[in-house]
């Protein structure tokens, strides 16, 4: 007799009742529909093939891109009684050889692979001969060529669906805007599927950025409220990370450094510590933290600018997976957006995918020069509209702001005049009057508004226009050519209603420093050098 999914969530798994998501997503499956599913992180994206697993029989393979995510999860499965299994190269090839008889003898119900080891001809023509009954590919946003964590060996799992056209397949992910989900469904799932999207937010994580001043004492006063606490400080380099990691264990810290230039066998001893003990800092490069599954988590610190917003929810939705409070704290500075920018310069792409990857990074800065509720653009970015959270920095200490109504329409009126065509770059030209070829090509200094602000400097505007983006006034098309468009709300400012009130600082280089007062008496320096 066939369990049902419910008998298999409570009698294997010890859950009475599914999560927001799974039972939609588990009824897909079991439909035998492909089904994209995007849900939060710590939502149980997991179970979502588990269930089915033990309720069709047969096997399910689960295309994992990290050999600690597929060893923590096997094991996790093996304490329930379930029969899982992993070939991967951490394993010897005897092992290996091992699971796969058992494999093909009939007694695995999910079999963990990366997609190097099973896109291959044999493992393929091998698959063809077994009941397999459900493809489950995690962090299925690694396949998108758009997706902010892009992996070539990803690409050839699109290959799946003509190789095994009657199994169905499932794409998990806690990280995809729009466009990335239309790619997904194109590539890897052919726009047969259903979508679930399960709501972005995080109520329970506390959203704070500031600029930097002195970062590593805005570090350790962060930290100072959470001695004897979990969590995870991110440094864009391996020489800062474990700079941190010195300094934090010089101030009482349990502080354990984790990136790429390490060895595997000290990389895999500080993870496991992280996970095991308690109290335990964890200093990293974006290396660290997929798949990482530890409840705990209080704190995420970002020290430097992460590289596009879904980064950014990834890296700080690995705090408060057990629903308790948690902080996501960010330190951001103009050194960390120049080295941005060179990192997408330097990358090995198109232009095409380096002009998205600018626009990510802008929405980003926008988010953080937001001059209202952090949730509202963060959430928006994802498509979901959000009421002002009162859990986050600018709720609990509302910023000084000045009325920006004027400006906001000078911006609105330029981008409808322009037919809502243009980016940024373009649209400040105009109102700063510049006489480019681009502007001069469209005609546009014939445009009534050309020139209306060029009291103001770019940077301000450039400013002006992030904030009203992270306001709902204005929508980046990310997914086109990085054109501003006018929303429903910025319709209504342009028409009259309003105001509209901005905040923040510009980012900009500090001025150059004052001159100390000169000595008045003798130059110490000078009486110690002959």
């Amino acid at each position: 007799m066939t369990p049902s999914p419910q008998a298999v969530l409570r009698d294997v798994f010890g859950h009475q009742t599914f999560r927001p998501g799974q039972a939609k997503v588990i009824e897909a499956v079991l439909n035998n529909r492909h089904v994209l599913a995007v849900m939060p992180t710590g939502a149980g994206k997991s179970l979502c093939f588990q269930v089915p697993a033990l309720v069709r029989g047969g096997l399910t393979v689960v295309i994992s891109p990290l050999v600690a995510l597929m060893q923590d999860q096997v094991a996790a499965l093996r304490l329930c009684g379930v029969a899982a299994e992993s070939i991967n190269s951490g394993r010897r090839r005897a092992e290996n050889v091992a699971t796969w008889r058992r494999v093909v003898a009939g007694e695995v119900r999910l079999l963990y692979m990366a997609p190097e080891r099973l896109m291959t001809e044999p493992m393929l023509a091998a698959l063809t001969g077994l009941p397999l009954t459900l493809l489950a590919v995690d962090e299925a946003h690694c396949i998108s060529q758009w997706g902010h964590g892009f992996r070539p060996e990803y690409a050839d799992l699109c290959r799946l669906h003509d190789l095994f056209p009657h199994v169905p397949i499932l794409a998990l992910t806690a990280t995809a805007d729009a466009i990335t989900r239309d790619d997904i469904a194109r590539q890897l799932l052919r726009g047969e599927m259903e979508q679930v999207v399960q709501g972005f937010d995080r109520p329970n994580i506390h959203l704070s950025v500031q600029m930097k001043r002195n970062w590593k004492q805005q570090l350790l006063a962060i930290l100072a409220r959470h001695r004897n606490e979990s969590g995870i400080v991110y440094c864009l380099s391996r020489k800062k990370t474990d700079a941190v990691a010195t300094l934090l264990r010089q101030e009482g810290f349990h502080a354990l450094p984790y990136h790429a230039a390490m060895d595997q066998e000290a990389r895999e001893a500080n993870q496991n510590a992280f996970i095991t003990d308690q109290a335990v800092v964890m200093v990293a490069t974006i290396a660290f933290g997929m798949g990482i599954d530890k409840a705990d988590v209080r704190f995420v610190v970002h020290t430097d600018l992460p590289g596009a917003m879904e980064a950014y929810y990834q890296e700080i939705g690995r705090a408060g997976r057990d629903g308790a409070a948690a902080e996501a704290h960010m330190l951001y500075g103009l050194g960390d957006l120049r080295i941005r920018r060179q990192f997408i310069e330097n990358e090995a792409s198109g232009p095409e995918r380096k002009r998205r990857e600018h626009k990510r990074l802008d929405a980003l800065l926008g988010y953080c020069e937001s001059p209202s509720c952090r949730r509202i653009p963060l959430l928006a970015y994802f498509g979901e509209v959000s009421e002002p959270c009162g859990n986050c920095d600018i709720c609990h200490h509302p910023v000084s702001r000045v009325d920006g109504t004027e400006m906001a329409r000078q911006v609105l009126a330029v981008v409808l005049q322009s037919g809502q065509r243009y980016g940024a770059a373009h649209v400040i030209d105009i109102l700063y009057g510049a006489s480019t070829e681009k502007v001069r090509r469209a005609g546009h200094e014939r445009l009534a508004s050309f020139g209306a602000g060029k009291e103001r400097r770019k940077n301000q505007w450039r400013s002006l226009i992030r904030q009203m983006v992270a306001s709902g006034l204005l929508k980046l098309d990310i997914g086109g050519y990085g054109s501003l468009m006018i929303t429903p709300k910025g319709h209504g400012l342009h028409g009259g209603q309003g105001p509209f009130s901005t905040g923040r600082t510009p980012l900009r280089r500090p001025g150059p420093r004052k001159r100390p007062p000169a000595p008045t008496g003798p130059d110490p320096i000078r009486l110690m050098i002959p």
